[in-house]
């Protein structure tokens, strides 16, 4: 057995059993200025995903050159969208069907895999994607497509603990990378697709006990947990049927399946919560909390501080379960999203005020903006789709024109903040999308949308762009155009440098400041994972996985088949600079 360390918590003692080499919670807590490892997904648990590194700049950039590749190998390809973990002389890396590799970091040499058992009978709505693990203790844990969450040895992948978290069966699902927050283990769930109750819960990571869980639907209840597994009543999410009419709250959606952000100077963790289900809004009139929006709650007892709804009573699939990104501004912490909807938000970390709300992307037809009093967005009725009830036969709903398309101005993948420019670096996606209203009702395990839908791209010359956002002004400083949708992540670093990814293959670097590309390479698959970057004695190395999948060449309408030519693949480039 290992040392005891006693960490205090409002839930409880939990006991640690960590030694000195192993993660800590102070170690976390400084991740994001952590040179020598890569210790949590967002490089630090604000997922500013900025690196204080300069080795590789502006200057020397062209001169990257790949160190080791390493091939996940198989017939399970499919979408790759991990963010490597860097800790100790290996890299932890997760892979599509729940898969995680160790790897050694000088030669590249496969040191364990564990690749989960999956049943039949999943039900994952937007591919077989993993976004990455967590580290603690000397432990890596990260979570399953059939909804579990599995804790293994870092050092021979045996598995530690492995905990069900719910009903894979009723569509629950996992793909986020789990979070640790003041040496709380904090998770959420995917299947808002299929009538879940979106919730986030916080365990012990050393033995996946459970502390609390916090649904994000309104009129469920919360709990928490003793020592001994008992569970006890926390509260009520908001009040029942407030802004959930009838019983349709029940099966309401709100999936956190992006995980979430903590900020220790605010001592809250950021949710974001998916869409309210079904799609068809008319079943379910009023705001329907806490669907749509940001959820910060207090980690120690997982009651909700605030909460900001970006689509209230949303009609498009909007989600609002994008990243949280907090950082300093004039003073004051706030924290800036990319909105599945079309707008950045800037608001109060503290308090949830909204401070600024603009455009990030050219069309927007549901809203014509967000009042900055109120914090609600100014809709454009003609551009909600149609009651069903009232369209011929009670068939299908009137059909509207709705930019952006439902896979949104911004997905999965993160966004990045420069300390350096005070910008983000915004991964953004220019498509619109025909959508109409269909009766539904709910069956256990079953698709639970009540609504069609055509996306097709919006400008003939491009659908993606990188663009770099002054969250002050709200202006697009600079943009980088690319002719396939956007689905990786991004990087920068105090080099002065942005990285990202393209589904055509390339990983790139631009220059943070005007955009100039500066350098690229060829990884034989579509990036639609977030780079990181570490140093190792005096040499920088940066990271990637490559493989085309996720969404859009599931749900994509017309753009999946402007981009069909492109390959899967699954494997992870690593690269340093050449010393010629």
């Amino acid at each position: 057995m290992k040392k005891i360390v006693i960490a205090s918590l409002a839930a409880g003692s939990l006991l640690s059993l960590v030694q000195a080499a192993d993660v800590t919670t102070a170690m976390l807590k400084n991740a994001a200025t952590s040179t020598d490892s890569v210790l949590s997904f967002g490089i630090g648990s604000e997922g500013q995903r900025y690196s204080p590194l300069a080795q590789v700049n502006t200057k020397n950039v062209a001169k990257l050159v790949p160190a080791w590749s390493f091939s996940f190998g198989g017939e399970k390809q499919r979408g790759q969208e991990s963010q490597p973990l860097i800790y100790k002389g290996k890299m932890f890396v997760t892979a599509s069907y729940s898969r995680i590799f160790a790897i050694d970091l000088k030669t590249g040499a496969k040191l364990w895999k564990y690749e989960h058992r999956l049943p039949d009978g999943i039900m994952p709505c937007c591919d077989v994607v993993n976004r990455g693990a967590a580290l603690y203790g000397n432990l890596v844990i990260f979570g399953t497509l059939d909804a579990q969450l599995v804790a293994l040895d870092q050092d021979t992948g045996k598995i530690v603990w492995k905990e069900k978290v719910d009903d894979y069966a009723a569509g629950y699902s996992m793909t986020a990378a789990p979070l640790i927050a003041d040496g709380v283990l904090l998770t959420g769930v995917s299947g808002g697709e299929f009538g879940v109750v979106g919730r986030v819960e916080a365990r012990n990571p050393l033995t996946g006990e459970l502390l609390w869980t916090r649904p994000t639907v309104e009129g469920h209840m919360g709990h928490r947990y003793d020592k001994d597994g008992k569970e006890f009543d926390n509260g009520v999410t908001g009040t029942v049927n407030k802004s959930w009419p009838g019983d349709l709250w029940k099966t309401g959606g709100a999936s956190t399946w992006m995980g979430g952000t903590y900020d220790a100077k605010t001592g809250l963790a950021y949710f974001g919560t998916g869409n309210p289900a079904p799609w068809n809004s008319h079943l379910r009139p009023g705001d329907n909390l806490y669907s749509s929006s940001t959820v910060a709650l207090d980690v120690k007892t997982g009651q909700i501080k605030w909460a900001y709804q970006n689509t209230p009573n949303d009609s498009w699939d909007f989600d609002g379960a994008n990243e949280f990104v907090t950082f300093d501004m004039d003073g004051k912490r706030y924290g800036g999203k990319a909105d599945r909807n079309g707008f950045f938000y800037v608001i109060d970390a503290n308090n949830g005020k909204l401070q600024n709300a603009f455009p990030f992307v050219k069309k927007i037809t549901w809203a014509s903006g967000i009042d900055l009093k109120t914090g609600r967005p100014n809709f454009i009725a003609a551009n909600r789709p149609g009651d069903p009830t009232k369209g011929e036969e009670g068939k299908k709903g009137t059909t509207v024109f709705s930019a952006p398309a439902f896979l949104g101005a911004k997905n999965q993948m993160p966004m990045a903040y420069s300390q350096q420019t005070g910008l983000f670096y915004v991964p953004a996606n220019e498509w619109g999308m025909d959508i109409w209203n269909e009766p539904i009702s709910y069956k256990k395990g079953g698709a639970f949308l009540g609504a069609g839908f055509t996306i097709r791209p919006l400008f003939d010359d491009y659908i993606g762009a990188l663009r770099a956002v002054d969250p002050k002004t709200g202006k697009i400083v600079w943009e980088a155009k690319n002719t396939a949708p956007l689905w990786g992540g991004v990087m920068t670093t105090a080099g002065g440098l942005v990285f990202y990814g393209t589904p055509e293959g390339f990983l790139k670097a631009l220059d943070a400041k005007s955009g100039k590309e500066l350098w690229k390479f060829q990884t034989g698959s579509g990036v639609v994972a977030p780079p990181v970057t570490w140093q190792d004695g005096d040499t920088q190395y940066v990271a990637v996985v490559s493989g085309w999948g996720g969404a859009v060449p599931l749900w994509g309408g017309e753009v999946a088949k402007k981009v069909n030519f492109l390959e899967q693949g699954g494997s992870v480039w690593v690269f340093k600079l050449s010393s010629k």
